[in-house]
């Protein structure tokens, strides 16, 4: 059976409910996933939950008009690059200027016939398609040329513990996960697994940045000066929250201190999902919830610290919020409980990671709205 067809998703914003009415029809006759609203407020609260390939949108309109639409477009990253166009009963020089000058595409006349509407629609969603399609090729080969992850290629080994992790980029394109493993002395290596805010490529190369400063402070940390997990995680705050390239950009993180002399795991995290802990002896699974913030949201992170006793057969789970957010038809849904239920029903005293890598990579792609990524840490 041929793969359903992706329709293209636009937004058209109108006060006038008939013509609004009439361009809805023939857009979703035309093949497009047509949203309408009626007023730019209206618009702005369908953008929180969705984002279209192109907005078209009305000037002239009570309380905020189109400029002011397309200009409050324009001071929110999300939503800045999202093609736009005005459609107006207007052609007025100065406002056609206007619009232009705030980077809409092309204004067109509503007088102009229906099917040359729609037509220039499609062809302006086809070439930036295209266009982005493009570009991520050419990043891509870029990426594969210079040889840069923000994944390691295998896991390390470590005395007493078998360690695996499992990461899926959002549709082949690196994003804001990024896992490590550090060796940092003949007793300890730590594993590092954190999530920076942000989309695609963008939070992908900032993760380079997170990266850099938290290999430093662990290494020198805990070799060092025997820093604890969460004071490790307060100094990569202090190094973040400073950084003025790395302003408003934060990450979830959580840091685990593996020490296989002591038989322990001691964990902390900024702003990280509540980890799962398997015991063996029990049969038994346990949440272990951080307290800290995501890094560089405050001076003070209010990091805290677990450390988890690890005995023959226990298991942690520490993974990115990707794993517990699926697609709806027109939204995402996060549900921590149902990847919890799937871990209790596939976790044994033996190593589990291969029943859940098998899960994981069975999930359809369709579902996934983030990168995945997880670590599992088993104890032999």
């Amino acid at each position: 059976m041929a793969a359903d067809k992706v329709l293209k998703t636009i937004l058209l914003v109108d006060d006038n409910l008939l013509f609004l009415k009439m361009m809805h029809r023939a857009f979703t006759k035309a093949g497009f996933d047509c949203v309408t609203a009626e007023s730019a407020k209206n618009a702005i609260d369908i953008l929180a939950k969705e984002i279209p390939q192109a907005i078209i949108s009305d000037y002239q309109m009570p309380e905020m008009n189109g400029l002011e639409f397309r200009q409050y477009l324009l001071d929110q990253p999300e939503l800045k690059d999202i093609p736009f166009l005005f459609l107006t009963d207007f052609n007025n020089h100065d406002l056609v200027t206007a619009g232009l000058n705030l980077q809409a595409i092309d204004y067109l006349i509503k007088s102009t016939p229906v099917e040359v509407v729609v037509a220039k629609v499609n062809n302006l969603v086809n070439a930036v398609s295209s266009q982005r399609e493009l570009s991520e090729l050419e990043i891509k080969k870029a990426v594969e040329a210079l040889n840069i992850r923000s994944v390691p290629h295998k896991a390390p080994e470590v005395n007493g513990f078998e360690i695996n992790f499992w990461h899926q980029s959002f549709k082949g394109i690196p994003g804001g996960d990024f896992i490590d493993f550090i060796d940092v002395s003949d007793d300890c290596a730590v594993a590092v697994l954190g999530d920076v805010m942000g989309k695609k490529w963008m939070a992908w190369f900032l993760s380079f940045s997170f990266l850099s400063y938290i290999r430093s402070a662990v290494r020198f940390g805990v070799s060092e000066l025997g820093f604890s997990a969460a004071v490790i995680l307060q100094k990569i705050n202090n190094i973040v929250y400073s950084d003025e390239a790395l302003k408003d950009i934060l990450s979830s993180l959580s840091l685990l201190m593996i020490d296989h002399k002591k038989n322990t795991v001691t964990y902390s995290g900024a702003g990280d999902l509540p980890i799962m802990f398997y015991k063996a002896a029990s049969n038994s699974f346990q949440q272990i919830k951080s307290s800290g913030l995501l890094l560089g949201l405050f001076k003070d992170g209010d990091y805290n610290e677990h450390a988890i006793e690890m005995n023959k057969g226990d298991q942690l789970f520490i993974f990115t919020d990707g794993i517990i957010d699926y697609a709806l038809e027109n939204s995402a849904k996060t549900d921590y409980a149902l990847f919890e239920s799937k871990l209790k029903e596939i976790t044994t005293p033996d190593n589990s990671f291969k029943k859940l890598e098998t899960y994981l990579t069975q999930k359809p792609a369709d579902n996934l709205v983030d990168d995945c990524s997880i670590i599992h840490i088993y104890k032999t």
